[in-house]
């Protein structure tokens, strides 16, 4: 490992000691940042494929009653019913702090336009009232699915960029710091016993 290039000093070696307390300290709780990370990321994966798994169940369900209901009646019809909002999403977007990571939160609030569909019923079949009233609950859904896969990609982001932190520190930095030490007290060792050598030849000398 190469060292790094300081003066073999006592002072020098103040310095880099308190350096590589700081690193390990750093290093530590990079470490336990990491860990955690991963943790709430795999939670997040998790939830994202329950959610995901979810919708595509819905929507499927949606399209096949969709389908049962436009061989029963017109698209005029069919056209009609999906061009009136049956529900209302709110929408608020801000930012939140996911430790440390600053990722998209979306407040949603639904709510039911009218007590009743602002079409006639008798026109449509119940395959189509139903297709027209689940793919309106649907949206507050798709935007809470956007959310997470958006913190997901910006957690793996954030993973990769603390590993090679921890990477850094564990493999670079710390053991630099330490192989330098080690050779500044073998330096100033060697330096104390040349002083001490000299020390006693100048006695036998004066002995003499």
């Amino acid at each position: 490992m190469t060292r790094l290039n300081v003066n073999p000093t006592r002072m020098e070696l103040k310095k880099l000691k308190s350096r590589l307390s700081t690193a390990t300290r750093g290093h530590k709780l990079l470490k336990d940042k990491s860990e955690e990370m991963i943790r709430r990321f795999t939670v997040l994966i998790k939830e994202n494929k329950r959610l995901r798994e979810e919708l595509e169940s819905e929507l499927s369900d949606c399209l096949q009653q969709f389908s049962t209901a436009s061989a029963y009646s017109s698209a005029d019809e069919i056209e009609k019913a999906f061009s009136m909002p049956v529900s209302t999403v709110e929408a608020e977007f801000s930012v939140a702090d996911f430790m440390n990571v600053e990722v998209p939160k979306i407040e949603i609030n639904e709510t039911d336009s009218k007590a009743t569909y602002p079409y006639a019923f008798a026109e449509l079949t119940s395959e189509a009232d139903y297709s027209v009233a689940k793919t309106g609950k649907l949206v507050g859904k798709l935007l809470k699915l956007a959310e997470i896969e958006k913190t997901v990609a910006m957690l793996a982001v954030e993973i990769e960029r603390n590993k090679r932190r921890v990477n850094a520190l564990e493999y670079v930095m710390i053991p630099q710091i330490e192989e330098t030490i080690k050779y500044i007290k073998s330096k100033l060792d060697e330096n104390e016993r040349a002083a001490t050598t000299r020390l006693m030849k100048v006695k036998d000398i004066l002995n003499n």
